[in-house]
């Protein structure tokens, strides 16, 4: 008895981590279902400065574990001349890690990104503070961050999180939410079961515009208070008189966001 509780409690090993070979080729193999412009395993090898800089980085990385930090920063500075992507060689990158274009892109000392998480050109994982600490941010699964966008200082962002292109986000993400703006606000709760079947959601174009919104519901909030004010006999021309003519209300802007 005593015997089977003890095997009982004995955790069951945690499945070994992939070879570094087995790592460089998940991570061309998944360019073909993020980029439909991929033809070729030899084009990708040869042409793709995003797979470039990973499979360099992944080599920089063993280096640096094993604490041959010189090698490892050579090798780092070689991989940001030839491809223009900045990955710091202790940086942990996750599996099938997909960069497109790839010109701009920062990621800091302890950046920690998860598996499947694709990055657009000019993203900055970057850091706030001049601790030795953790300092840069932690990206789960699946996460998908837009053209140009940064996410600074040591927060998380959870799986299937989607950053539009050009934003700033400095706090933490639950999963599944979609962020944009400056600083970066969470507008939209993307379902579980939204991801297509590769558990990949690539249209970080499909955003809400909270400003067009909010002015959208301001134009028909007025329409509303001047059909009021007529109902009630009072003179309503329609026309802002703190504007000149050529400002927005009476452009075909105008007219087009209260159609929105």
């Amino acid at each position: 008895m005593d015997e089977a509780m003890h095997h009982e409690d004995i955790a069951p090993p945690s499945p070994a981590a992939p070879g570094l070979f087995a790592l460089l080729a998940e991570d061309v193999a998944c360019v073909f279902r993020r980029d439909p412009a991929a033809r070729s395993r030899f084009e990708v090898v040869t042409t793709y400065p995003g797979v470039h800089a990973i499979l360099l980085q992944r080599i920089a990385h063993r280096l640096w574990r094993a604490r041959l930090r010189y090698p490892a920063r050579l090798l780092s500075w070689f991989a940001r001349l030839v491809t223009n992507i900045d990955i710091h060689p202790g940086a942990t990158l996750g599996r099938r890690f997909f960069i497109d274009h790839g010109a701009g892109v920062v990621i800091g000392e302890t950046a920690e990104i998860g598996d499947d998480v694709t990055l657009y050109h000019g993203v900055t994982l970057g850091g706030t503070s001049w601790n030795r600490g953790k300092r840069h941010p932690t990206l789960g699964n699946n996460v998908v961050i837009g053209a140009g966008a940064k996410v600074l200082g040591p927060i998380s962002l959870g799986d299937h999180v989607r950053v539009g292109a050009n934003s700033v986000v400095v706090k933490d993400v639950p999963a599944h939410r979609t962020v944009v703006g400056i600083p970066g606000r969470v507008v939209l709760r993307q379902d579980e079961g939204a991801a297509n079947a590769l558990g990949i959601n690539l249209d970080h174009h499909l955003i809400p515009d909270p400003v067009g919104k909010a002015i959208a519901c301001l134009m028909e909030r007025i329409e509303v208070l001047e059909a009021t004010l007529r109902q009630h006999g009072e003179p309503v021309d329609g026309v802002c008189n703190a504007c000149d003519t050529d400002d927005l209300c009476g452009t075909e802007v105008a007219r087009t966001i209260r159609k929105a």
